[in-house]
C-alpha cells in the first residue's frame, strides 16, 4: 500500500518541486503562461472531457451534490474556527471551502484511479470553480454582477461541453483531437505553476498558514464521512470525493483576495503552507480511500 501511494503522489509532487526549484533559481514570471492555461488549455480540457462520447452527465448528479455539500459544510465548520482565533471570516473561510481541485486534484485523480476517473474529477473541479466564481465572489463583494461569472472561459467551456453532451452533437474530425491535445498540456503546467508560486511564501504569517493547512483537509474529509451514508455514490466516486476533501486551498483564493484587498498576504500564507501540508494530508487520504 505504501509503495502504491508513493507511486501515485510522487509524479505530482515531483513536478511541483521542479516548478519550485526553477522559480527559486530563475525568478520566472509565469503570469502570461497561467493566463493562457486558464483561458485556453484548461477550458480545452474541460470541453474535451464533457463533450466526449463516453461522458454521461446524468450519472454524476450524486457526486456533484456531494462535492457541493462538502464545500459548503467545510465553510460552516471553518467559520467558528475563524471566530475563535480572531481571523476575519472573509480571509479564512473561503480557502477552507475552495480547494486545489485543478492544480493538484486532476493529476492526483488520474494517477490514483486511472484515466477513467478524469470525467468525475472534472465534474468536481467544475463544481468547485462554479461555486468559487459565484458564491466566492459574492462573499467578497455582495454587489458583484453575475455577468462576470459567465464571461470566464472555464464557464463558457463548461456550458458548451454540457450542451454537446446533452445534444449528442459532435465536432468535425480534426477538431476533437486538437482540443484534446491542448487540454493535455494544462495539467503539467498547473503543477509547474503551483511550484513556482510556492517560492512566494511569507513566513511572517506561518501561524495562520499552519492553522489553514490543518483545518482545510480535516473539515473536507470530515464532511465527506458525514455525507457518505446519505449519498448514493459508487465506490470509485466515494474514494475520489475523499481525495478531493483532503486537498489544500486553491491558488485562486489568493488571486481573489488580492483583487478584493482582503488580506492577500495572509491568504497567500494559508494557500502556500496549505499546499506544502498536502505532502501529509493527501497520502493519508489516499491510504484511507484505497484501503
Amino acid at each position: 500500500m505504501l509503495l502504491r501511494i508513493f507511486t501515485i503522489v510522487f509524479p505530482v509532487f515531483a513536478i511541483v518541486g521542479i516548478g519550485y526549484l526553477y522559480g527559486r533559481f530563475r525568478r520566472i514570471d509565469l503570469t502570461a503562461a497561467n493566463q493562457i492555461n486558464m483561458a485556453v488549455l484548461l477550458p480545452a480540457l474541460i470541453f474535451s472531457v464533457l463533450s466526449g462520447k463516453n461522458f454521461q452527465i446524468g450519472q454524476y448528479g450524486a457526486l456533484a451534490a456531494g462535492a457541493t455539500l462538502v464545500m459548503l459544510g467545510s465553510g460552516l465548520l471553518a467559520w467558528p474556527v475563524a471566530r475563535l482565533t480572531g481571523i476575519p471570516a472573509k480571509t479564512f473561510v473561503p480557502p477552507m471551502m475552495f480547494t486545489n481541485s485543478g492544480n493538484m486534484g486532476l493529476p492526483l485523480a488520474v494517477f490514483a484511479f486511472g484515466e477513467a476517473a478524469l470525467p468525475a474529477a472534472v465534474v468536481v473541479f467544475i463544481v468547485e470553480n462554479g461555486l468559487h466564481f459565484t458564491l466566492g465572489t459574492w462573499l467578497m463583494d455582495r454587489r458583484a454582477h453575475w455577468l462576470e461569472v459567465l464571461r470566464q472561459p472555464i464557464v463558457i467551456a463548461t456550458l458548451a461541453g454540457i450542451a454537446f453532451s446533452l445534444s449528442g452533437l459532435t465536432l468535425p474530425a480534426p477538431l476533437p483531437a486538437t482540443i484534446e491535445l491542448l487540454g493535455q498540456a494544462s495539467i503539467p503546467l498547473l503543477l509547474v505553476s503551483l511550484g513556482t508560486r510556492l517560492t512566494a511564501i511569507d513566513l511572517r504569517e506561518w501561524r495562520v498558514g499552519l492553522l489553514g493547512a490543518i483545518v482545510c483537509p480535516v473539515t473536507g474529509v470530515l464532511m465527506v464521512l458525514i455525507l457518505t451514508p446519505l449519498l448514493k455514490l459508487v465506490p470509485g466516486e466515494q474514494a475520489l470525493l475523499i481525495l478531493f476533501g483532503a486537498l489544500p486551498p486553491a491558488v485562486l483564493n489568493f488571486l481573489v483576495a488580492e483583487r478584493y484587498r482582503q488580506e492577500p498576504s495572509r491568504v497567500a500564507a494559508i494557500v502556500m503552507i496549505g499546499n506544502l501540508g498536502a505532502v501529509v494530508s493527501v497520502p493519508l487520504a489516499l491510504a484511507y480511500a484505497l484501503r
